[in-house]
């Protein structure tokens, strides 16, 4: 029986992951705001989230880790799912390079941290890359 319930288990979680898709720009503001009613921020900080400008304080963060958990690319468990920010993240880049940049900014949170600050930290690197700059012209 429990042999049974681990395969279960395992296929479920396959045939979730194949169910994923990226987000539309509509949904990605959904959630969003969704994200702003539950964790209200000042002005400023809005602003700069606006900008994709995530400070490393915990009411960003706390934005920031909502936002990731509801795109469905962020577990508190495992981390960021590196297909998902791949595909949803890739803008004009071949999804093999936007792949290998996400899984170099991957850990598996060996120094404990609580999951925004994990969030927040492979938010910053992605951010930093071809991926972050693709998405900040995006925006402007």
């Amino acid at each position: 029986m429990k042999f049974f319930l681990v395969i279960l288990a395992v296929v479920s979680r396959t045939f979730a992951e194949d169910e994923w898709i990226p987000k539309t720009m509509a949904e990605l503001n959904v959630i969003r705001q969704e994200c702003l009613k539950e964790f209200p921020l000042s002005e400023e900080y809005i602003q700069k989230i606006n900008n994709f400008e995530y400070t490393d304080e915990e009411p960003a963060r706390k934005i920031l880790l909502c936002t990731v958990k509801k795109l469905g690319v962020f577990c508190e468990r495992e981390g960021y799912n590196a297909d998902r920010v791949a595909k949803q993240f890739k803008m004009d880049l071949d999804e093999a390079e936007a792949l290998a940049i996400v899984e170099g900014c991957l850990d598996k949170n060996l120094e404990g941290s609580s999951a925004d600050v994990w969030a927040y930290r492979g938010h910053q690197c992605v951010v930093a890359s071809k991926i972050g700059d693709r998405v900040k012209a995006l925006l402007s």
